[in-house]
Formats: C-alpha cells, structure tokens, sequence
C-alpha cells in the first residue's frame, strides 16, 4: 500500500487516465453504457487519481461541485488494499479545503459496507442506476 500515490488532478492533465480506470471497471466489468458513464460532467468536477509505484493508474474518483462524491473506481488487482479508503480521504479533504462539504453518494449495494466503514450511513430507498442496485448515503 505504500507503493501507491493518491493525488489530486486535473481533468484537462489526466483525462485518458482517469477514463482508462472507469472504462475498465464501468463499462468493461460492469456493463455500464459508455452514455451514462462518460456523462460529460467531468471537467466541472474535482478528481482524484491512484497509481501503482511505476505511474499506471490503479483508481479515480470524482467530486461535483454540489458534493456529490461518484465514480470511485478501483481496478480488481488493487481492491482490498485500502485504495479506496485513501482515495475517498483526499477526495474529501480537498473538498472540505476548496469546496463543498455537503458530501453525499449513491452507492452500489456492494459497497454500502465500505462507505459505512468510512463513517457514511444510507439514506432513503434502493434504486437502480445502469441496471445497478444503488443507495444514496452520507456521513454519520
């Protein structure tokens, strides 16, 4: 885990890297159309990007302006390592510095239990989204 960097990036600078991560996860594994994932709301977004020792991106996340956190990727090699949790964290933090921090997030049903590790409690009804069961949380 110390092998791997989290920084703050800028959509313009690291796009196709960013992208390359929610391609593989989203759209490759779980079959998400290429129209909802890449939804063009990207370059309003703050970003977050994880990579291994040798500089390939392992993980993204996004942040919107209004807090809504989305698009926490991680690719299979990597999960379980506290990728996520690192990711999550500077995403956060940095938007408690330059931004919002009203965080909220609808997470897929398999990753309410790491969200509620992270202090996140669900709110509301399922729902699907990409033919994917979701919740919405925020923190506790």
């Amino acid at each position: 885990m110390d092998d791997i960097t989290v920084s703050v990036v800028n959509w313009s600078d690291r796009q196709a890297e960013l992208i390359y991560v929610r391609r593989a996860v989203f759209i490759e594994e779980q079959k998400v159309p290429e129209s909802i994932e890449i939804d063009g709301k990207d370059p309003d977004c703050f970003h977050v990007l994880a990579c291994d020792r040798a500089g390939n991106a392992i993980g993204s996340a996004r942040l919107t302006k209004s807090g809504k956190i989305g698009r926490m990727a991680v690719m299979p090699k990597y999960r379980g390592q506290g990728v996520g949790t690192k990711m999550l964290d500077a995403i956060m933090e940095h938007g408690r510095s330059n931004g919002p921090t009203d965080f909220h997030l609808s997470a897929q049903i398999s990753a309410v239990g790491f969200y509620e590790k992270m202090g996140f409690e669900p709110y509301g009804e399922e729902f699907q989204e990409a033919g994917i069961k979701h919740i919405n949380m925020r923190p506790r």
